[in-house]
């Protein structure tokens, strides 16, 4: 294998010499020459690189043929497309490219290219005032680095291209920002408009250089003093700890007021209406008290703590989920985290909880609430059935709630004081349950019945008008504080044993059973989901009757909940749609209307399946039970 001697070049940013050899000399010989810096070299450097020119020469081609076998090219990994195109439209100088391509609700001024650079760092080498603040005012961010280093052939061809053809293809440019950038092709313009924009004149790149100490090799290099640039960046180097503060404060409060407003357009109490079906008392309480942590009226040193009680399947856990949606959106599988307490059941399930500590089998492994509570310190928590969890579990649960933090199994304490914590639990379910009823039969047959609670009575509103005759006005029923007292938290008390358990959680919420207004809206909801269902699993139209409704609102069991409404909705709707296209009676693109029996005896009446239109003979896309 033939040996090429090496070159010694003296960059332009470094005090030391620049080792290259053949393999690094693979860029076109146009450009190999110039150093780092985008700038015309005097007629006094000239002599020092003719030289350097003709070894180029002779030695571009031996390197071709090693360039050509080195054809891997490593670039940057999940590496966005965009971010190709807009650094071509700014190296074309092509402004229209540009704003069509920031039209695109995907467009970011902060991509990269393929090969480490941003589009803001393009837009200053290029020298293009207009486009650098373009992109400054589309939100670009000055202080991102480049990821550019050196690794092939076809990598250095394309920063030539693709980025500036007047700097080392070979160079090592990671950690260089835009205003590192700014300062080789010395425009103060272009200076001051990052700095404007909070650009880090303190920052470093990959040779430990900051802008200022950069400019002074530019400026030995061509022997052109740059003063105006220089006291800019020495000025913003006094002053950039305190403007960046000062901006990141402002931020903030702009933040707030953002999310304010949008709080105040999209109320909490709407998007859980949205997703729960009643419960108005504890949708109101929970909205009430977060409202309070999102606007500064909470204390800050402890977390929300809630308690959640009352019978299976009344949207306990669904509104834990509802709020965590809302809360987290597009995070929710960091910023909710579930614990089925009824796993940690005994002593030594306590390592499971917080991590094993060393020495111990899964020490390795973490807890499973330390360990997610890490990742999102402000997560919903929902430790479902706490009532299952054994005491020492609730033990280490005191400090959690009491100071907002907890220890892991490594002596590590995990700060979680914007977490907030929700327990379900089904004590009392059967008490809660028959006060309810009751309450809701006095509400029937009174007009004077308590109006402040957890669970609504629709009844018609009174007047002469007749557009007020179809309208109907929530009445609420809520628990008497008596019997809270005297009934639900003895019972309480009786369980966890512990007043300092109890006294830590800010609220306890009950839920009480569904009325009957309330079960045909879960009912409807429910067909409207295999509605929905049939439509895009088999393009089958499926309708039904008002009567339906009432049918199957009728196998509600208070002890099971809407699971039992769920249940019902299966056994005689789904499973009569599902043995009709089974048998072929109806095909995909079909009609099914479901009818009651009116034959039968009233207490006995089931649903009956119409098939208007078959359908045609498209191929189904999957089973009725198959996953849309």
């Amino acid at each position: 294998m033939l040996r090429l001697p090496k070159l010694q070049i003296r960059s332009v940013v470094k005090t030391r010499p620049l080792q290259l050899n053949a393999t690094r000399l693979l860029a076109t010989s146009r450009k190999f020459a110039p150093a780092a810096a985008c700038i015309t070299l005097n007629q006094q450097k000239a002599t020092y690189f003719t030289a350097l020119w003709k070894t180029t020469a002779i030695l571009t081609a031996v390197s071709l043929t090693y360039g050509l076998s080195n054809s891997n090219v490593l670039a940057l990994e999940n590496s966005d497309p965009l971010g190709d195109a807009i650094c071509q439209a700014i190296v074309h100088n092509d402004f229209k490219a540009l704003k069509r391509l920031a039209e695109d609700p995907k467009f970011s001024p902060n991509v990269y290219h393929r090969y480490g650079w941003t589009p803001l760092q393009v837009a200053v080498i290029q020298d293009n005032e207009p486009m650098v603040k373009f992109l400054l005012d589309k939100g670009a961010d000055p202080n991102l680095e480049d990821q550019y280093y050196p690794r092939s052939h076809q990598a250095a061809n394309t920063r030539q291209v693709d980025f500036s053809e007047d700097l080392l293809p070979y160079r090592d440019y990671r950690e260089y920002t835009a205003l590192h950038y700014a300062v080789i092709i010395c425009n103060p313009n272009i200076v001051k408009m990052l700095l404007d924009h909070l650009a880090d004149p303190l920052v470093r790149n990959s040779h430990g250089l900051t802008p200022r100490e950069y400019l002074y090799y530019v400026e030995r290099f061509t022997g052109e003093q740059n003063l105006e640039i220089e006291k800019l960046l020495h000025d913003k180097e006094n002053s950039y700890p305190k403007d960046k503060a000062e901006h990141d404060e402002r931020q903030r409060k702009a933040q707030l007021l953002k999310e304010k407003e949008y709080r105040k357009k999209h109320p909490l109490e709407d998007a859980l209406k949205d997703r729960i079906v009643g419960q108005l008392g504890p949708i109101h309480a929970l909205a009430s008290a977060i409202r309070r942590k999102q606007n500064g009226w909470h204390d800050e040193e402890h977390p929300l703590v809630f308690l959640f009680c009352g019978s299976s399947g009344v949207g306990k856990t669904e509104l834990a989920k509802a709020l965590a949606q809302h809360l987290h959106g597009k995070q929710l599988d960091k910023g909710f985290i579930r614990i089925d307490m009824s796993e940690f059941q005994h002593k030594h399930d306590v390592s499971r909880f917080i991590g094993s500590p060393p020495g111990y089998v899964g020490y390795d492994e973490g807890g499973q609430l330390t360990e997610k509570l890490k990742e999102c310190p402000n997560a919903v928590v929902l430790l479902d059935e706490v009532e299952k969890a054994h005491p020492d579990v609730l033990t280490i649960m005191l400090q959690l709630f009491d100071e907002g933090r907890i220890t892991d199994g490594k002596g590590t304490t995990v700060e979680c004081k914007d977490a907030i914590f929700v327990m379900t639990s089904n004590l009392a379910q059967h008490e809660i349950a028959d006060e309810a009823e009751l309450l809701r039969l006095e509400a029937s047959v009174s007009s004077d019945a308590q109006t402040t609670g957890t669970s609504a009575v629709i009844e018609p509103k009174s007047g002469s008008d007749k557009d007020d005759d179809d309208k109907k006005v929530e009445r609420q029923i809520s628990l008497s504080r008596k019997f809270i007292q005297h009934v639900i938290h003895p019972i309480l008390y009786e369980h966890f044993r512990r007043d300092e358990f109890l006294g830590r959680i800010n609220e306890v919420l009950f839920f009480l059973p569904f009325s009957d207004e309330e079960l045909r809206e879960i009912t409807s909801r429910e067909l409207s989901r295999w509605a929905e269902k049939a439509r895009t699993r088999h393009g089958i139209t499926m309708t039904w009757e008002p009567e339906v409704v009432d049918v199957l609102a009728d196998g509600y069991n208070i002890r099971y909940g809407a699971r039992s409404i769920k249940y019902e909705v299966e056994r005689k709707v789904v499973n009569l749609i599902a043995k009709a296209n089974e048998n072929d009676e109806v095909l995909d693109g079909g009609r099914v209307h479901l009818v009651v029996d009116k034959s039968m005896d009233k207490k006995d009446r089931i649903c009956k399946l119409e098939i208007p239109e078959r359908g045609g003979e498209k191929p189904s896309s999957g089973g009725w039970f198959s996953k849309s």
